[in-house]
C-alpha cells in the first residue's frame, strides 16, 4: 500500500502553520520542507542513493531533523545512532547494517574521525541552493529507520521500521491521546531514541508544532510548560522526578500529556504529580514497537498503581501463560524483524504473535503489568543496558576469569549495573572501570565492581543473577565508581 510523501503532504495541507522551534527560531512546514530539499540536495550529490543505508550521529538540532527527513525524500534508511556509545561500538553497527555513509553534526566530529571504514559526511556543511526532486509516495512496507537495541548475547540487533509501522504508531497514539488542533509536542529526548524519532513522525502526520531541547533542561523545560507554550510532552521516569522537585507554581492549563516511558513510576512521584495537575500517562513500548504500545490513562494512575494501561487501539497483548508470562503483542506498528537476523526472528515472531521477552500478567480488566524487564534487562535513566554486553567487555580483560552483571538501585537513575568479577591476580575497581569506559558508552559502565571468588551457578553452568542480587542486599558496603554514572 502506498501513500503521500508525508513531509511534502503536510507541506501541501499547512504550509504557513509552524512546524519547528528550536531557541528563539522557528519554521513553518513549508520552510521545514524546502530545508529538507536543500538537504537532499546535498546528500544526494555525495554519493547517497535510494535504497542505501546511512547512519545518523547527530543531536537534538534542527540541521538533524532536516536530515532525517532528507533521507526519506530520497529513499534512503537512516540508522539513527546512540550518540553516547563509543566509536567501536557505532563502527560494528554501521558495519553490520552495511552503511555507505555517516551523517554528522560539528558535536560529533571527533567521534565521527575516529571511523575509518565508512565515509563521512558532516550535515552542517549545507550550502546547497539547489532544491531536490523529491518523490510523490512511500510504501508502507518500505524500511524507513534502523535502530539498535542491546543484546542478549552482548551484541545489538538491528530493529526494522517501516513507513507503515511510524505510520500505525503515530493513529494509534492519537486514537489514545487524541489531537487538538493546537497541540505542540516538546521533545527533550534524544531523537536517535524512538520517543524522539517518533515524536518527528507525529508532527508531519498530525500537522502538529515541535518545541526542540537539544537537551534536557529542567529550568527551561518547566518554564515551556508554564508557559503555556507546549500541550504535551514525553519522559522518562528520571526526568519527570527532577521536573517536580524543582516546579515552582503550576504548569498551564494547556498543558495535556506527560507521556512517561522506560518504566512505571513510583507511587510518591505520582501523587506529587497529582497535587500538582500533572497528568501522567504511563506507558509501554519498546524499538521494536515503534514506541508505546500500551498507555495507562491519567485516571487509572493511582488505582492501577503498576500498570502500564491498555494497549492502543489497533494493538493486541496476551499473556503466554494462565497468570503470568512473556508479554506477547501484535498490532501494525510491530516491527517486521531484525535485520540480517534470520534465527533472532524465528524465535521472535510466532504465530503471528511478537515474543517481547518481557514477563507480566493482565488483570481482569484488562491493564497490563510488566513484572520483569526483559528479564536482565537493566533499564537506567531511560536507556536500556543489557548484562550480557557488559560481561562480554569484562572478560575481554586479561586478569577477569568470568563476570556477572546485575541492576541495582540507584536514587538518580532508577538502577545502574553493578560487576562482579572473578580474577586471576589482584585488580582494582578504578583499573577494571577504566578498562570499561574505553570499550562501553559511559551509561553502561558499571557503578560498582566487587570481587568475588566464584560466581554462582547451577547444573547448567547458567548464571544465577538472583543470587548475586542477594549477595548485594547483604552486603552494604560497597564503594561507587562516581564517573560511571550517567
Amino acid at each position: 500500500m502506498n501513500i503521500p510523501n508525508w513531509l511534502k503532504q503536510r507541506a501541501f495541507l499547512t504550509p504557513e502553520r509552524t512546524a519547528l522551534v528550536f531557541e528563539q527560531t522557528s519554521w513553518t512546514f513549508a520552510e521545514l520542507y524546502n530545508e529538507t530539499l536543500k538537504t537532499a540536495s546535498a546528500l544526494r550529490g555525495s554519493g547517497i542513493q535510494k535504497g542505501g543505508f546511512c547512519g545518523i550521529l547527530a543531536g537534538n538540532r534542527p540541521e538533524t531533523i532536516f536530515t532525517i527527513y532528507a533521507l526519506q525524500q530520497i529513499g534512503a534508511v537512516a540508522i539513527l545512532l546512540n550518540s553516547r556509545l563509543t566509536a567501536d561500538e557505532i563502527e560494528w553497527q554501521l558495519h553490520d547494517a552495511g552503511a555507505s555513509h555517516l551523517l554528522f553534526d560539528a558535536h560529533h566530529e571527533q567521534k565521527a574521525a575516529a571511523i575509518s571504514s565508512v565515509p563521512s559526511l558532516s550535515i552542517v556543511e549545507n550550502t546547497v541552493d539547489r532544491l531536490f526532486n523529491p518523490r510523490d509516495i512511500y510504501s508502507l512496507d518500505e524500511t524507513c529507520s534502523i535502530m539498535y537495541t542491546s543484546g542478549t548475547t552482548g551484541r545489538p540487533k538491528g530493529v526494522i521500521q517501516t513507513y507503515g509501522n511510524h505510520y500505525a504508531s503515530a493513529t494509534g497514539s492519537a486514537f489514545n491521546l487524541g489531537i487538538h488542533s493546537d497541540d505542540s509536542w516538546l521533545c527533550a529526548v534524544p531523537l536517535f531514541h524512538i520517543s524522539g524519532y517518533s515524536i518527528l513522525m507525529k508532527s508531519v502526520i498530525y500537522g502538529m508544532e515541535i518545541h526542540l531541547f537539544e537537551k534536557f533542561d529542567v529550568a527551561g523545560v518547566n518554564k515551556a510548560l508554564k508557559s503555556g507554550d507546549v500541550t504535551i510532552m514525553s519522559v522518562v521516569t528520571a526526568m519527570l522526578s527532577v521536573m517536580v522537585n524543582e516546579l515552582t507554581g503550576k504548569y498551564s492549563p494547556r498543558f495535556r500529556c506527560m507521556l512517561l516511558g522506560g518504566g512505571p513510576a513510583p507511587a510518591p512521584l505520582l501523587e506529587e504529580c497529582r497535587k500538582n495537575d500533572i497528568p501522567v500517562f504511563q506507558t509501554y513500548g519498546m524499538t521494536e514497537t515503534s514506541s508505546q504500545i500500551v498507555t495507562l490513562s491519567p485516571e487509572y494512575a493511582l488505582t492501577k498503581l503498576g500498570s502500564a494501561g491498555k494497549p492502543l487501539f489497533p494493538c493486541t497483548i496476551k499473556i503466554d501463560g494462565e497468570n503470568e508470562g512473556e508479554i506477547l503483542v501484535s498490532g501494525p506498528n510491530v516491527t517486521p524483524g531484525y535485520l540480517h537476523r534470520p534465527e533472532a526472528n524465528e524465535q521472535a515472531f510466532q504465530n503471528g504473535w511478537f515474543h517481547t521477552g518481557d514477563i507480566g500478567r493482565i488483570d481482569e480488566a484488562g491493564f497490563l503489568y510488566v513484572l520483569d524487564r526483559r528479564s536482565d534487562l537493566i533499564i537506567s535513566g531511560g536507556e536500556n543496558i543489557y548484562p550480557a554486553e557488559i560481561e562480554s567487555v569484562l572478560t575481554e580483560h586479561e586478569a577477569v576469569k568470568e563476570a556477572g552483571v546485575i541492576g541495582v538501585p540507584d536514587k538518580k537513575w532508577g538502577s545502574v549495573p553493578a560487576a562482579f568479577y572473578v580474577t586471576e591476580r589482584p585488580l582494582s575497581s578504578d583499573e577494571l572501570a577504566a578498562f570499561c569506559r574505553g570499550k562501553l558508552a559511559r551509561y553502561k559502565v558499571p557503578a560498582y565492581f566487587i570481587q568475588v571468588e566464584e560466581l554462582p551457578r547451577n547444573a547448567s553452568n547458567k548464571l544465577l543473577r538472583r543470587e548475586l542480587g542477594a549477595k548485594w542486599r547483604d552486603d552494604h558496603a560497597h564503594k561507587k565508581i562516581d564517573d560511571a554514572s550517567n
